[in-house]
């Protein structure tokens, strides 16, 4: 619901009142001691059933971000007959021991483990999965339903992106248990192959090399080939026992096979099987508490309608006296960002040159959420408007969640040039990077007078003045 009610900037597939009775109603089931995520839920669950009412595609956008349990299953019954089908151990009927498909099965194993060890030291705090990943699961979410135009098109896309990107560390865990269960049957089906075959096949085991003596061989395969001989009990063959089957000889290949299925077992299923039961715990811990920050801007106005605070916000403007159908306009938008829960004060204009009255004002102002009110007319100063914003923002040493709001009522009411418009917006951005200050524009006195046709420039400007203040404080 945060991606429907997000993307609907204007309102026009949800309106005020639909959200309004998403709230009280979910108020209401939940009751007043309830907990914020219960609320959040119940109201989800409320909203998106009225929703889907009136858009039968969102229900379908939100089943085809849905997990299908079965996948996982033919994916590991995949690997199991693909390790069965493996029709050959060597060539022929004869195993070379030093060249057998299942010592490469043991090395490509070994690698994964050096990997994974040298991904987990590099790894950071938090880290989601990789992009590619991300983009592979949004795409799949968007290519298993129509993909509606318009402001439904958006919601669907942003639903999508954000599942996505919320999802990434739970399908990261998911995917490696299907990896390592995988892999374990894998193994366990080239082995059962293997043992299958042998009942009505006589293999023989022997070795050849150009460079190899021996000895060589019988000091790798003590290395290859030790957790076979710890599992099994079978001793390795002597050197002399190893020169004796030195090709064009050979002997009976079942004691071979026996270590090499140890092996196996010791360095590939056991710890496959442990990992996968591994990133399962991990994956059930992760599909129950998803990393939902609650202090968005968007729950944040929920949640503050749900316990009935009021949020107090400080607007400061710097040498502009707002005309009334600014102040409308004023009052609209931050109704429109923040809930109608918001008791906005505005303060006495401080004048040009008197960057430090701002310290007393904004403390008398008793709100710790403060928009700092500009002119388009004027032009960005450092010494000036710039002081006005450090001395706004940082009273005392203290901290406050400070955004720049800047009126181009009157900059677009002379009928200034799209190239003069956007290089006006420029300065006032650069001014803000500077002191890492949000900048938002709006033309106020246009969304006072369209009322509830302003439509996207209200809900754009609304849009940005939220996460604005929730993201710089």
């Amino acid at each position: 619901m945060r991606a429907f009610e997000t993307a609907d900037s204007a309102h026009v597939l949800w309106s005020d009142g639909d959200r309004a009775w998403a709230s009280r109603a979910a108020a209401e089931v939940v009751g007043e001691g309830a907990r914020d995520a219960d609320f959040l839920a119940e109201r989800a669950r409320l909203a998106l059933g009225r929703f889907g009412e009136r858009f039968p595609v969102i229900p379908r956008a939100v089943r085809a971000l849905c997990w299908r349990p079965w996948l996982a299953s033919a994916i590991a019954v995949a690997a199991f007959i693909g390790g069965l089908m493996v029709d050959r151990i060597g060539g022929g009927q004869r195993i070379n021991v030093l060249m057998p498909p299942v010592l490469a099965l043991l090395a490509w194993n070994l690698a994964v483990y050096l990997l994974m060890a040298a991904r987990f030291c590099r790894r950071r705090p938090g880290e989601a999965m990789r992009q590619p990943w991300r983009r592979a699961i949004g795409r799949l979410a968007t290519g298993l339903q129509p993909h509606p135009e318009g402001e439904l098109g958006t919601a669907v896309a942003r639903l999508a992106s954000d599942w996505s990107r919320l999802s990434a560390p739970l399908h990261g865990a998911r995917t490696a248990r299907i990896l390592h269960l995988a892999a374990a049957l894998l193994a366990t089906g080239v082995l059962a192959g293997i043992y299958l075959r042998g009942l009505a096949f006589a293999y023989e085991a022997t070795w050849e090399s150009t460079f190899l003596a021996a000895g060589d061989v019988h000091r790798l395969l003590a290395i290859a080939l030790a957790p076979g001989v710890a599992l099994s009990g079978i001793p390795l063959p002597t050197v002399d026992e190893i020169e004796a089957i030195r090709a064009p000889a050979g002997e009976n290949a079942a004691r071979w096979l026996h270590l090499l299925a140890a092996s196996v077992a010791a360095i590939v299923i056991a710890p496959r099987l442990v990992l996968a039961l591994l990133a399962r715990l991990v994956e059930s811990r992760r599909s129950t508490s998803l990393p939902i920050a609650l202090d968005e801007p968007y729950f944040a106005r929920l949640l503050r309608d749900f316990r009935g605070g009021p949020l107090r916000l400080s607007v400061i403007p710097y040498s502009y006296t707002l005309p009334p159908a600014a102040t409308s306009g004023l009052e609209r938008l931050v109704a429109r960002a923040l809930g109608g829960n918001t008791q906005l004060t505005v303060g006495a204009a401080v004048r040009y040159g008197d960057e430090d009255a701002p310290l007393r004002v904004g403390s008398d102002s008793g709100g710790s959420q403060i928009i700092a009110l500009f002119n388009a007319t004027a032009t960005p100063e450092r010494e000036a408007h710039g002081a006005f914003l450090r001395a706004l923002g940082h009273p005392g040493g203290g901290s406050r969640r400070l955004v720049a709001l800047v009126d181009e009522s009157s900059f677009l009411a002379r009928g200034r040039e799209p190239e003069r418009v956007a290089g006006r917006r420029a300065a006032w951005r650069e001014l803000c990077a500077t002191l890492r200050v949000g900048c938002v524009f709006a033309d106020l006195a246009a969304i006072a007078a369209a009322g509830s046709a302003a439509g996207g420039s209200l809900g754009e400007a609304a849009s940005a003045l939220a996460d604005n203040l929730a993201e710089h404080g």
